[in-house]
């Protein structure tokens, strides 16, 4: 039977991760009690932290009688994600702790694919959880109390979140996996039109995923790939890049494209809208932007019209890391425009912005027999580009 793993600093928390436990077991799921205390050792658990830490690549040493808790903490964390990608009898994993401990599961929890339940009982779950959750299937639940003693109220969130992995180790929900090998795509407002024909196009013989290219919504998309539960990419929007390099507030991580470099999946590419950067309210604008051009997309988000110099920069960083793909790649460029309002009477409109976005591309490409640049005299959301992208996504085949 696949365990249910409990995880957590049993040199501080032994009695609540011990009544997790009992809770689990009392369901019916088989557990495992993992230590990832980076202090005093304990022996109540049946995983002690140092065997943890002896999967860290510099070994226990690394971990264990750190001066720095925060070094601790972070080694931890890695020899924690090593541990748990090597086991194959993990049913779900329940977390239980304050900031460090959340630090540790959850950094465990991410490098898990999709679909392994994952449930982080916490004091930090009543904020912002993007750090701990990224673009993965993590429940946060929050402690309500701190984890620091048995009580009436902790006892029931414990419990609560016990009888949830317990109940999602217990009663795996069908895989939903479709006779349709799965794409993904990544769209933005001003991308719609292409990628719908596009999708319109493809359904009725793919599992089509769309993500919102919002940064976490990259991720997402590049998490599947890592997960192999995508076969493909329709990476038409790579408006992320933007954010992360000129500052805007949807900004890919640095490793957006390292899934498909990483896997090898057939990836179809553009530039969509990379023509902006991406802020709040228009009041949220930094200071330092105020006198560029700027468009108010929605009384929450502002676009700020990306120049020539940045379209430069964004496409050096591009395809530096399309060179990296191994598997087929085909990258399209619009040459007419790269947004909905990257056309002619559109606010955003700038013809030498997208040049430079171009020449910095075709210039810093590398051929090889995998990978083709391909120009379309075309608006990215014209019906000539949808074509020419569908035309060239068959010719992987």
């Amino acid at each position: 039977m696949a365990k249910v793993y409990v995880i957590g600093t049993f040199d501080t928390k032994e009695a609540e991760l011990t009544y997790a436990g009992e809770c689990l077991q009392s369901a019916g799921a088989a557990v495992l009690l993992v230590d990832v205390s980076t202090g005093s050792p304990s022996d109540a658990a049946d995983v002690p932290a140092g065997d943890v830490a002896r999967c860290h690549p510099g070994g226990e040493s690394a971990v264990l009688g750190q001066s720095d808790r925060g070094t601790a903490v972070a080694a931890m964390g890695e020899a924690l994600s090593n541990y748990l990608i090597s086991r194959d009898d993990i049913g779900a994993v329940l977390g239980l702790g304050g900031s460090g401990n959340t630090a540790i599961v959850t950094a465990a929890m991410r490098t898990l694919p999709v679909g392994v339940p994952k449930i982080m009982v916490s004091t930090m779950a009543s904020g912002d959880v993007s750090a701990y959750v990224g673009p993965n299937d993590i429940a946060m639940m929050y402690s309500v109390v701190d984890i620091a003693g048995l009580n009436a109220i902790s006892r029931q969130v414990i419990a609560n979140a016990a009888y949830a992995a317990a109940g999602m180790a217990l009663n795996r929900a069908e895989s939903g996996e479709s006779a349709r090998p799965a794409l993904g795509f990544s769209m933005f407002g001003v991308t719609t039109p292409c990628i719908t024909a596009i999708r319109s196009a493809l359904e009725a013989d793919f599992e089509c995923f769309v993500f919102h290219a919002t940064g976490t919504g990259g991720q997402s998309m590049e998490k599947l790939v890592d997960s192999g539960l995508l076969g493909g990419v329709f990476d038409i929007t790579t408006t992320e890049v933007c954010d992360y390099l000129v500052g805007g507030v949807l900004p890919c991580s640095p490793d957006r494209f390292g899934a498909v470099i990483r896997t090898g999946v057939p990836y179809v590419g553009s530039v969509g809208a990379v023509d902006m950067v991406n802020f709040g309210a228009r009041e949220t604008v930094p200071e330092k932007f105020q006198s560029r051009r700027l468009h108010v997309h929605n009384p929450q988000i502002t676009l700020m019209r990306t120049t020539a110099g940045e379209n430069e920069a964004i496409g050096a960083w591009i395809v530096e890391r399309l060179n990296r793909m191994t598997g087929p790649v085909r990258f399209l460029l619009p040459l007419r425009g790269v947004s909905a309002i990257d056309k002619e009477d559109q606010p955003f409109h700038d013809p030498d912005a997208d040049e430079a976005l171009f020449n910095a591309i075709r210039n810093g490409w590398t051929h090889a027999p995998n990978r083709q640049l391909v120009e379309v005299d075309a608006h990215i959301n014209d019906d000539v580009f949808t074509r020419e992208a569908l035309r060239q996504f068959r010719s992987l085949g």
